[in-house]
């Protein structure tokens, strides 16, 4: 894992949510392993005024892993103060031959050794780059 401290704020978040993607989705590996060791115990995430904890976030990501969607991230800005870090970026994603964008606005804490302790994100879907609407 990568520590927040010493590392571009990009670099960081992108570096830690394409891991988390790829562990994921190419191993077989037991979900909740793979939670752990991107977050702490206790963490807690509020998606557009949803609080996932770890049940809720391992429960979610089976139907990601069943899926295998492709993903990427394009950050456009990202600052940090200390363990902190605030972000926008827009997630694309494919599965099933449909490509969907979603911008993100996302102000976490991670702890010392680079895991997610607590995140608040707020969403919107985005025409993609090959969208015609």
């Amino acid at each position: 894992m990568t520590p927040l401290h010493g590392t571009d704020p990009k670099e960081f978040i992108a570096g830690f949510f394409t891991s988390f993607a790829e562990e994921l989705l190419r191993s077989d590996e037991d979900p909740a392993v793979i939670v752990d060791r991107f977050h702490t115990p206790d963490i807690v995430q509020v998606a557009d005024g949803h609080r996932i904890d770890r049940a809720k976030l391992i429960a979610h990501t089976r139907p990601v892993r069943k899926n295998r969607p492709t993903i990427r991230m394009e950050v456009h800005e990202a600052i940090t103060d200390g363990e902190r870090i605030a972000a926008r970026y827009t997630l694309h994603s494919s599965q099933r031959g449909k490509d969907l964008a979603t911008e993100v606005h996302f102000f976490g804490h991670f702890t010392t050794d680079g895991r997610m302790h607590r995140a608040h994100m707020a969403t919107r879907s985005v025409p993609t780059h090959d969208s015609t609407e």
